[in-house]
């Protein structure tokens, strides 16, 4: 089994968005991977922790999600491997759960939550969402 983490969607997952837009609810299960020192891509000087960059998105993205009507169901650190073999471990994980398609795909495209994203950027190596109906 292949996997690669990524930090944004790729063209295709976001045409996902429109198959079906009302569909719902969904949960997004992130599989999160931090960077050691967060990095920002407008270059800023920083002392953040990947994870501290992270949880300034986290706490930005609370507001983000009522807006649309969402919410975070759960969300922790990743503390062993039970059943299975990975090379890496995931750092965090979160399941989000929105009304629909429609909701998180406005959620991600509003000038606001891209603001806020910075901070998701900065602190990410990568992640895995996975859409559960």
């Amino acid at each position: 089994m292949k996997f690669e983490n990524k930090v944004l969607p790729n063209e295709q997952q976001l045409k996902g968005f429109d198959d079906n837009p009302e569909i719902g609810p969904i949960k997004m299960l992130n599989l999160v991977k931090l960077k050691k020192h967060a990095e920002y891509s407008d270059g800023r000087e920083t002392n953040l922790s990947g994870l501290e960059a992270y949880m300034l998105y986290g706490k930005e993205t609370e507001e983000h999600l009522k807006k649309v009507g969402a919410k975070v169901i759960f969300s922790g650190p990743v503390s062993r491997l039970m059943i299975g073999e990975i090379d890496e471990l995931w750092d965090l994980v979160a399941i989000a759960e929105y009304p629909n398609r429609a909701a998180m795909l406005k959620m991600i495209t509003d000038p606001d939550y891209i603001k806020s994203s910075e901070h998701r950027e900065a602190g990410l190596e990568g992640q895995l969402n996975i859409e559960i109906l």
